[in-house]
């Protein structure tokens, strides 16, 4: 945990580029300092540093419209992204994670509902990226991602407490 502390201090202080813009809007207030935070973290892990993001944390009936209209598909998710033009140095996006799946899935998965949240964050920066979740494959690369991820900042594994 020391090292990757280490590097992570290390990724900052070299930085001479202002933090990336991440907002956050919605329900769970409590939780939204921590989802900053750490959605920072992974973006300059990630060195994308002049990313702009905006993340909109809504209910099952929310997630429920926006899923049928932009996906055509009926019912909740977890997460769904809208890529406003990401590049390979920048992750401009608009993120909607529904609380009411992740406090549902949090339990059973080991995890608390902010880091569930975070994992749906992650999930969704990683598809701005080039990431894909529509095969075996493809899932479990993205989801090892995540974690690798998660782990570099210092939260931890949060997808492998599913498996």
């Amino acid at each position: 945990m020391y090292a990757v502390q280490t590097e992570m201090e290390e990724i900052l202080e070299q930085s001479d580029q202002p933090p990336p813009s991440v907002t956050i809007q919605g329900d769970a207030s409590e939780h939204h300092a921590y989802l900053k935070e750490n959605t920072v973290s992974a973006l300059d892990f990630l060195k994308k540093v002049e990313s702009e993001i905006s993340i909109r944390i809504v209910n099952d009936e929310t997630m429920s419209t926006l899923h049928s209209k932009h996906s055509g598909i009926e019912g909740s998710t977890d997460v769904l992204t809208f890529d406003r033009g990401s590049d390979e140095d920048t992750i401009r996006a608009d993120i909607a994670i529904c609380f009411d799946v992740a406090e549902r899935e949090a339990e059973p998965r080991k995890n608390s509902i902010q880091n569930e949240m975070l994992l749906y964050i992650l999930h969704g920066l990683l598809h701005c990226c080039g990431f894909d979740d529509h095969d075996d494959a493809t899932h479990q690369e993205i989801h090892a991602e995540e974690d690798r991820i998660l782990t570099a900042i210092g939260v931890g594994a949060v997808w492998s407490n599913v498996t």
